[in-house]
């Protein structure tokens, strides 16, 4: 047995919020009948669920890893037109979405998914995903700056912190880079942490999540994980 607005998740109907406004609405019904309490559960395999009239159908799950290129927004809809990641991958059928987010000038790893609940369990911060990201700055920091990155610095008041910061031998237009590695993704994190030391980020990319490593996948390009892939992930989280 599942709830029904879980179910609905997972079936790639709506997000699980808008899945409980379906209900709340009456649009949701089980073997013929209108249900709009939240929290009813239903066994799929035996129960018939229809949302508006159509028949909701567990999606096949879709795992797939992309390297956002800089301008391309994580966002599913855009009042002002610009290409969305969701472009890269329009050929994938039924809905899908990110698993958190990049900003617009930020690139690198970024996971799509339609599986609801291990997508939630990632952008949790209680599992401690850890990511890393490479950044190169227009200058170098000082041991007291990467000190202070480990122990947190306070912006707007958000501690915001790096589990470790190393040097990067590869240089860019002269600029030198760090390997971040954070244990949560805060709004604009890394871009914030800079802001404070008063640095300017020349470019950022993000290279891994959990056990999944970028590698040698090219900007703007795509592809679906490995079932042992999406193993490892569910094991990050205790799945």
């Amino acid at each position: 047995m599942i709830r029904l607005q879980k179910y609905l998740a997972e079936c790639g109907v709506a997000s699980r919020r808008a899945s409980e406004k379906l209900i709340t609405d009456g649009l949701v019904t089980v073997d013929g009948v209108t249900v709009t309490e939240l929290g009813t559960k239903v066994d799929p395999a035996v129960q018939k669920v229809t949302c508006d009239g159509k028949p909701v159908v567990l999606d096949q799950k879709v795992w797939i890893m992309l390297n956002k290129p800089v301008g391309v927004i994580c966002t599913s809809d855009d009042p002002e037109g610009r290409e969305r990641v969701l472009d890269l991958v329009s050929g994938v059928p039924g809905r899908v979405y990110t698993v958190g987010r990049l900003d617009v000038m930020s690139e690198g790893l970024i996971l799509i998914t339609n599986d609801g609940d291990l997508a939630h369990r990632l952008m949790h911060p209680r599992h401690h995903i850890e990511k890393k990201y490479q950044v190169w700055i227009d200058r170098e920091l000082t041991p007291d700056e990467i000190d202070r990155m480990l122990k947190g610095l306070n912006c707007r008041g958000e501690k915001l912190k790096a589990l470790k910061v190393e040097p990067l031998r590869r240089i860019i237009a002269s600029q030198p880079g760090y390997t971040l590695t954070l244990g949560e993704g805060r709004n604009r994190h890394i871009r914030r942490m800079m802001e404070v030391l008063e640095c300017k980020v020349v470019r950022l990319v993000r290279v891994s999540v959990g056990p999944l490593r970028l590698e040698k996948l090219r900007t703007g390009e795509h592809r679906e994980l490995a079932p042992s892939e999406v193993e490892q992930l569910r094991k990050s989280v205790g799945l």
